[in-house]
């Protein structure tokens, strides 16, 4: 079942449940997928741009979160926060700290990098073997903690 179909039949729970953040993050993604099918002109959209779209989506998310924290806005915060969530239940399993740590050190052994300067090279190879299984930020800080 695809993305968008499990998207849909979420809308239709949340509707049932008149869970509005639910409804109204489910509703953004329902859109993201369509607007990307609509500029692949039909042709079908892959698992990897559905995940990172939802990437994509949680990141603006939890930047917006970041903001009204620091403005005191915690009532649109809370709402930012939640859609996080939300869309975060569509992603596949994420990492633990522990495993992106076995994985980047393969990364790192299969790519040769030995200090800060090969950061470039690792992080282009994980980031296309890690993607939808953690997010870039923790990938680069990973990166950083082992090449220093």
């Amino acid at each position: 079942m695809s993305l968008e179909n499990i998207i849909s039949d979420a809308i239709k729970d949340a509707m049932r449940a008149k869970d509005k953040v639910a409804l109204d993050a489910l509703r953004a993604v329902k859109s993201q997928i369509l607007l990307l099918k609509t500029e692949a002109k039909g042709a079908e959209v892959s698992a990897e741009q559905e995940i990172a779209i939802l990437q994509r989506m949680i990141k603006q998310r939890k930047d917006s979160y970041d903001q009204f924290t620091a403005q005191n806005r915690s009532d649109l915060a809370e709402v930012e926060e939640a859609q996080s969530k939300v869309i975060e239940q569509f992603l596949p399993q994420q990492m633990t700290s522990e495993e992106l740590e076995a994985a980047m050190k393969e990364i790192i052994a299969e790519t040769g990098a030995t200090s800060a300067k090969d950061l470039g090279k690792v992080m282009g190879m994980a980031s296309k073997s890690l993607a939808g299984k953690s997010d870039g930020k923790s990938i680069s800080e990973m990166a950083k903690k082992l090449l220093s």
